[in-house]
């Protein structure tokens, strides 16, 4: 037993730039924790969300030594430091009293996966994420695409363009009609509750059946196929794994009827990104809305820029002003659990990192 689980208390490095406000809101969610914090020590934000920070940062040598101090006597990394998987291998294997690491981003599993640990690591940690957090920013761009696809935003948008009073048309609507979200983790529970609120019937994409408020029906991925004919709108909602790369390719394309409307707020590495270019040229898929993309930045040569029914978005639909506020409740309520002995919320599945 550590010292620190003796005392009751735990040591957390802040390894990721956060305002004092927010400091003082975790230690007052969670009083039993003791900050490591030291900011001129950490990469500076160039920007809201910008959890990497200034790549051009550099620490002096006696800012090293000092970093490399509290990275060793935390009991707890509040961010993974330097958001770097090599730095965090450097740091774990520094500090064998490590006892949690919590990631800023949702899709966390990643930089674990990439850090290379050993299984007696993976075992020994206690590693989580921000899941959940982007829900509900995610969930509303995702309605937005489906209203979009609904309301076929590009003709609208190119009339208004030519300055031409079209002779009315018979507008699409949402209601009575079905979407398929693929994904039923935060993201894709809260697209549910939102589109079934506006009469949409939604069918759930889920390794397991479970009930799911604003759900009509779960089917597992074996099915999806099955399922996709009926689509007026499919939604992805998954992490990014070994298991769902490209999970949606050509052949779920060619499964969609003509004119689907399709969302990306999962991961790009998801979709196939040549199948779903081919799939708008060729009608298949009549509108989308993309935030996520194979390759980041989206190069300026892709198809996908000069298509007028996609909207794009640079991977920013998540982020709003309350982004960190929500990540600090989240950990300080996770920093409870862990001090009261209560399983965390979030935990990264070390098998699929995810």
């Amino acid at each position: 037993m550590s010292a620190t689980e003796r005392s009751g208390r735990l040591r957390v490095f802040i390894a990721n730039r956060i305002d004092e406000a927010l400091c003082a809101v975790m230690t007052e969610l969670e009083p039993r924790i003791d900050l490591l914090w030291e900011p001129d020590l950490l990469r500076p934000r160039r920007r809201m969300g910008d959890h990497h920070g200034d790549p051009d940062f550099t620490r002096s040598p006696a800012q090293q030594s000092r970093f490399e101090t509290l990275v060793s006597r935390a009991d707890v990394f509040f961010g993974v430091p330097d958001e770097s998987a090599s730095t965090l291998r450097r740091a774990v294997d520094a500090n064998p009293s490590l006892r949690w690491v919590h990631t800023m981003a949702a899709g966390g599993g990643s930089q674990i996966k990439a850090a290379g640990l050993s299984p007696v690591q993976l075992e020994s940690i206690v590693f989580t994420t921000s899941a959940g957090v982007h829900a509900d920013q995610l969930a509303e761009f995702a309605l937005l695409g489906v209203l979009a696809g609904a309301k076929d935003l590009p003709r609208l948008l190119s009339a208004k363009a030519r300055r031409e009073w079209e002779p009315r048309w018979p507008m699409g609507a949402v209601r009575g009609r079905t979407a398929i979200v693929v994904g039923l983790g935060n993201i894709g529970k809260m697209f549910a509750r939102k589109a079934s609120a506006l009469g949409m019937r939604v069918v759930g994409v889920h390794r397991s059946a479970t009930e799911v408020p604003g759900v009509t029906t779960v089917v597992p991925p074996a099915k999806l196929r099955d399922v996709l004919p009926g689509a007026d709108a499919v939604v992805v909602a998954l992490p990014g794994t070994d298991a769902t790369f490209h999970s949606i390719g050509r052949a779920e394309f060619a499964a969609m009827r003509d004119g689907a409307t399709f969302v990306n707020v999962g991961r790009g590495a998801v979709v196939d990104e040549s199948a779903l270019v081919e799939a708008l040229e060729e009608g298949r898929i009549g509108f989308a809305a993309l935030d996520v993309f194979e390759t980041e930045p989206l190069s300026s040569e892709s198809a996908l820029w000069s298509m007028t029914n996609v909207i794009l978005s640079p991977h920013t639909a998540a982020l709003d002003p309350q982004e960190d506020r929500r990540i600090v409740e989240l950990f300080a309520g996770n920093a409870t659990r862990l001090l009261d002995g209560d399983p965390l919320v979030n935990r990264v599945n070390t098998v699929d990192f995810y």
